[in-house]
């Protein structure tokens, strides 16, 4: 996904070192912003493929990665960042939460980057390119009350990394993710927040060095400096198979993740 967040920001640091990016989400008018700062930063408008899409229909990722081979004529780098995180309205903790919200977040955040990534293959080995999943450090062994499904989807995709990893590499391609912490994404708003009750937890969490340690919490440009080490080859070749954790510190406090420790 790029219409926003860390998707956006990881385009728009692509475009600027150069590179043909494809962009993809559901929101038309979202993606024309991430177009419109990808062009701001110095992309030609013919290196920017735009793709209204839903990625979690099944067709939707071979027919992305087909109309990027089409016209950039080959693929380098599959970012598998698309992800949703969805509340029970009715706020039921842990295994009570409904198998809908399940069976969503499966289909988005897990089912869609085994897609992408068996259609991207045959066209990774030929320019020996990396896949870079993102992941969360929700997928870390701790219990969350409310996000047990998406912790879920994202542990999935963490084992996802590392099968992956151990595979494709013998065919020269490299697989890596990323597991952010506290970022400064739409999805907090997505999950209900209003801007100002976004903002003022963001503030909570960013100046309670018990949450992290760093003393503020990360944005999108954070997440998107790692994805597109991870993907220069010249620059992070020896680096396999890794999830690798971006969140000031968080994991390490170990509070804000943990049930048991409020």
């Amino acid at each position: 996904g790029s219409s926003n967040g860390i998707g956006r920001g990881t385009a728009k640091l692509f475009a600027a070192n150069g590179a043909k990016v494809t962009i993809t989400g559901r929101n038309a008018e979202a993606l024309k912003v991430t177009k419109k700062e990808c062009l701001s930063v110095g992309a030609k408008e013919e290196n920017i493929l735009e793709i209204i899409a839903d990625v979690g229909e099944e067709s939707v990722p071979a027919m992305i990665v087909q109309k990027t081979v089409e016209k950039f004529g080959g693929l380098d780098v599959l970012v598998n960042n698309a992800g949703i995180c969805l509340m029970d309205p009715e706020e039921r903790l842990y295994i009570q939460a409904p198998i809908p919200l399940f069976d969503q977040m499966m289909k988005v955040n897990l089912r869609a980057v085994v897609l992408f990534t068996q259609a991207s293959v045959p066209h990774l080995e030929k320019t020996k390119g990396a896949v870079v999943n993102v992941s969360s450090i929700a997928g870390f062994p701790f219990a969350m009350q409310k996000d047990i499904y998406y912790a879920v989807t994202k542990a999935g995709l963490d084992q996802l990394t590392v099968q992956t990893a151990a595979d494709l590499i013998k065919r020269g391609i490299r697989v890596n993710s990323v597991n952010p912490g506290i970022i400064d994404t739409d999805i907090w708003a997505k999950l209900g927040l209003n801007n100002e009750q976004v903002q003022k937890a963001l503030d909570m969490w960013g100046t309670d060095l018990t949450q992290i340690p760093l003393g503020r919490y990360g944005t999108r440009r954070t997440s998107g400096r790692l994805i597109l080490f991870l993907s220069d080859r010249t620059q992070s070749e020896f680096i396999i198979g890794q999830r690798i954790v971006i969140d000031g510190g968080t994991l390490l406090m170990n509070t804000l993740l943990s049930t048991f420790a409020r």
